[in-house]
């Protein structure tokens, strides 16, 4: 009995989700179209004026991410 309740208790979601499709009903779709809504009432919305910012930073070398990784990681250049 333990070996079928092993089986059946990760299949419990799987089960649900395939009746509910059978039966017509999407999980999720008022999410999507609530989502779908929002995108179409953002895109015609006029655009606003263009507002005065600071001018960007120029870009300076700063290792981020992968590279910043490497870089700690690498020790001295290898000898000639």
């Amino acid at each position: 009995m333990t070996q079928l309740g092993a089986f059946l208790l990760p299949a419990v979601p799987l089960l649900i989700l395939l009746v509910s499709l059978l039966l017509g009903r999407y999980p999720g779709h008022e999410a999507i179209l609530r989502l779908s809504e929002r995108i179409a009432t953002r895109s015609q919305r006029p655009a606003r004026a263009a507002v005065a910012t600071a001018p960007p930073r120029p870009a300076s070398f700063v290792p981020a991410g992968g590279l910043l990784l490497a870089v700690s990681l690498s020790g001295r250049a290898p000898p000639a």
